[in-house]
């Protein structure tokens, strides 16, 4: 008896399609409204990986600028990227309001327009996670930084609160197909599989930020209109699905919610990642 058998090719992701469609997410609404209320990560971040004044420094996914405008406070030669042209924008604003020279070049975090080993440090803070093409992004960030040189990231967990959120849009909005969880980013054993062979060491600690809100309701508003992801998942449902997801968002924020004032405060977990390049 003849048996046929089928045989199954996996088609690798259309990244370049899928970086269009986020980078118009990430350019919609405003996200500086959201990025500026976490700048003390890119403080911290700066502290961890012990930046130097004088350092090259290059900030990937910059966004607003929070790594940028740290390095920046911190007497460094800093390179602020991001291949959304109007968060790149909102950068500059603020560090022409602080008189920090900053050098802004719209840039693709998947291929860098740097020579290899050209910077002492380069940063993300809930930037780099979000590329679709996470090996690729390691190796870029790696190729730019000198030997011994450090990788510096914020990303977010798996568990956290943004975490958490992500798996509630990815319930009413599906996820591009084939494409990796940017949470995983946020966890020991990926970031090893990332970068392990480059790296002659990975520290990763956990931390907190607190998102700090006049309210529930409040919070949800601000992410509708400003944050990209969240903004284009309740345009693209509308009606009754758009109301179903604002529930269950409500629902979430609730849940973490530790303020008992009416106000919010809810802990989001992520974690602070120093890569030293072998």
């Amino acid at each position: 008896m003849n048996t046929a058998v089928a045989t199954i090719t996996e088609t690798a992701p259309d990244f370049d399609a899928i970086k269009a469609k986020q980078q118009s997410a990430w350019a919609s609404g405003d996200y500086a409204i959201i990025g500026t209320t976490l700048q003390i990560v890119g403080e911290q971040l700066c502290e961890a990986i012990d930046v130097r004044a004088g350092a090259r420094v290059l900030d990937v996914a910059a966004g607003n600028g929070n790594a940028t405008l740290a390095a920046a406070r911190r007497w460094c030669d800093v390179t602020s990227t991001d291949y959304v042209p109007s968060l790149l924008e909102r950068a500059q604003e603020r560090a022409a309001a602080e008189r920090l020279a900053v050098q802004f070049r719209q840039a693709d975090v998947e291929a860098l327009p740097f020579s290899d080993d050209h910077f002492d440090a380069v940063l993300s803070t809930f930037g780099v996670m979000f590329a679709p093409n996470h090996l690729k992004s390691a190796s870029e960030m790696v190729r730019v930084v000198r030997q011994g040189g450090k990788v510096g990231l914020a990303n977010w967990t798996p568990t956290s609160f943004i975490g958490q959120l992500f798996g509630v849009i990815g319930k009413h909005v599906a996820p591009p197909a084939g494409v990796k969880s940017p949470a995983l980013w946020g966890t020991r054993e990926y970031l090893e599989e990332l970068f392990g062979e480059a790296a002659s060491s990975i520290h990763v600690t956990s931390r907190t930020f607190n998102f700090r809100y006049l309210s529930v309701m409040h919070w949800l508003e601000l992410f509708r209109t400003y944050y990209g992801p969240v903004h284009k998942a309740f345009e693209s449902l509308g009606g009754d699905a758009s109301k179903a997801l604002g529930a269950e968002l409500i629902r979430l924020a609730q849940q973490h919610n530790v303020a008992h004032d009416g106000t919010m405060v809810v802990p989001a977990e992520y974690v602070e990642v120093v890569v030293t390049k072998r």
